[in-house]
Formats: C-alpha cells, structure tokens, sequence
C-alpha cells in the first residue's frame, strides 16, 4: 500500500534537512513511537498501535538507506513485528524537502506492508490514519522547532500512548459503514421503481 502525505516546517530548507534527519530530535513528536537506540543511520524502536480494545506493540528496526544533501532527498527502510505474534510491519519511507518561501514543503511516500489486525482496516482507513499521524508529527515539530526546546522525553519502560488507529479513523470508517449499510436500501429503492405498478 502506499500513501502519500505533505506537511510544512517553519524554517528555511538546508535546516529543515538537519533536523528531520536528526533521528533523536523528531522521534518523540511520532504518536504513539518510543526510541531505544541510535547506532549511526540505523536506530532501533517501538510503536504502540490500539485497534479497538486490543493494543499491539511492535519492534524493529529502521535505517536511512540513502541520502541525497543536494536534493534533499532520503530514503528510510524499517520492518517491526508485533511483540505477541499478531502482525508484521515493513514500510519503505522517502522524503523529499523543498523551499517554500521561509518555510520548507515535504513531501513523504510510504510503501507500507503490514499483516495483521491493523491490515483488515482496508486502505483508505489506513491512509485516513496515515494522514492524521502525519499530520500530529508536523504539528508537534513544528510546535518543537518555533519553541527551540525538545519535545518531552517518552517513558522508556513504556507507558507512552498507542496509536489509536479506529480513533483516528473514526470519521472515515463511520463513513465507510454508512454507505455500505446504504446499499442495500438503494438497491432495493431502485428495484421498485423499475417494478411496473
């Protein structure tokens, strides 16, 4: 599946490039995200995401496979697997920055593979989800970058909040049932006026 988003960082491009790269600085502003350790390009973590009542915690690994100062372009690659057993997660994530005035556009595509429970939300809810945690991301850099003090450290033992992936996708799944339950009547509404009286 891949999705793409676009959000705006209020500093100029060459700085923008330092910061988002700058693994230990962006990861508290990723919901639901808790870093355990940085070796070079490669850093290791843990995402909490609920579905409903059910919280999955997934582990990995990730690593900036390619950068590109000149074109403000890098490519992440990372692959989790949920800590009980209930779904894998691989995402190949690239990240192009561009000037925009005093501020900086990027724009990020992500070819995500996931199994699992989050898997059965179907794409557009998962893209609906992707949306709004990007969209949080930005918001709480942006709040880290205009304040110029880090964001609050996550609890390393865990207790940061998961991702509440039907929460975020509330607006749109209600959407989804709506117009499926809809169907039916329509069907049946059309049926009647092609039935002769």
């Amino acid at each position: 599946m891949r999705i793409e988003n676009t959000f705006t960082v209020p500093i100029p491009v060459d700085e923008a490039w330092a910061v988002l790269l700058d693994i230990e600085r962006v990861a508290p502003c990723m919901p639901g995200a808790t870093l355990e350790s940085v070796d070079g390009d490669a850093f290791s973590g843990r995402v909490k995401a609920k579905v409903g009542p059910v919280t999955l915690t997934y582990k990995g690994r990730a690593e900036f496979t390619s950068r590109d100062p000149a074109s403000h372009t890098a490519t992440l690659t990372a692959r989790g697997k949920d800590v009980r057993g209930a779904g894998t997660a691989a995402a190949t994530v690239t990240m192009r920055l561009a000037a925009e005035g005093g501020a900086t556009r990027v724009d990020v595509c992500s070819d995500l593979d996931i199994t699992g429970r989050p898997a059965q939300l179907g794409r557009g809810v998962m893209t609906d989800v992707g949306n709004t945690i990007i969209g949080r991301f930005a918001d709480a850099l942006a709040e880290q970058i205009t304040s110029e003090r880090p964001a609050p450290a996550k609890d390393p033992a865990g207790s940061e909040d998961a991702i509440d992936l039907l929460g975020l996708a509330g607006g749109s799944l209600l959407r989804r049932i709506l117009a499926a339950l809809a169907r039916p009547f329509r069907r049946s509404r059309a049926a009647q006026e092609r039935t002769p009286s």
